[in-house]
């Protein structure tokens, strides 16, 4: 993880198998991920990603929908080790 990623609030690896949700404070491990995209500063292809726990996932998606940046929600898959 660099300095700016902690920064941010986004996602954080810990761990060869652990991704923490990327709801502020929340340091539950994600089971999905949520793509998006801003049409104002991205390309149409561009997806951005943020993970999410079980409890935060309805939440970020919520977020994303009224700012109609979301574009995708998927599985988040762990790799094997």
């Amino acid at each position: 993880m660099s300095f700016l990623d902690s920064l941010s609030g986004g996602p954080q690896t810990q761990g060869p198998e652990r991704t923490t949700c990327s709801r502020k404070a929340c340091r539950n491990t994600a089971g999905w991920q949520l793509l998006w995209n801003n049409p104002k500063i991205h390309t149409p292809d561009r997806r951005k990603i943020w993970v999410a726990c079980d409890e935060h996932v309805d939440w970020l998606q919520d977020y994303l929908q009224l700012r109609g940046l979301w574009k995708e929600t998927l599985p988040l898959k762990h790799e094997e080790g």
